[in-house]
């Protein structure tokens, strides 16, 4: 294990200070870490590339990614937390797609282009 602690103060205050007035603040980095993880789950990672492609309801995506309803609506609710999809009522269905966040954190994430 190596030990990558500084032995001098070798701080560059000019750079540290431009830095540090770029760096995302503690509340936004925890926005950020809620939609990352919330795409890091492989359920839900099928689920916004199916989002991605066009708005689906509930038993749509059931029938698109082969699971249970229940657990499709468990993971669009916490898409639609973490602010990557939304929903909408048309009648007696929910449907559902991707924000535009949600679009190009699906695209970063597969590294590819996300149809909108």
């Amino acid at each position: 294990m190596t030990d990558d602690s500084c032995d001098l103060l070798c701080l560059d205050l000019a750079q540290a200070e431009a830095v540090r007035a770029r760096l995302t603040g503690q509340e936004q980095a925890r926005a950020q870490a809620t939609r990352a993880k919330a795409l890091a789950d492989p359920t839900r990672l099928r689920i916004a590339a199916a989002l991605g492609l066009a708005e689906l309801c509930v038993c749509d995506l059931a029938w698109v990614t082969e699971l249970p309803e229940k657990t499709v609506s468990h993971h669009c609710g916490v898409l639609r937390g973490a602010g990557l999809a939304q929903s909408q009522r048309q009648g007696k269905l929910v449907m559902y797609r991707l924000t535009d966040v949600g679009h190009r954190l699906l695209s970063a994430v597969t590294g590819e282009a996300v149809a909108r």
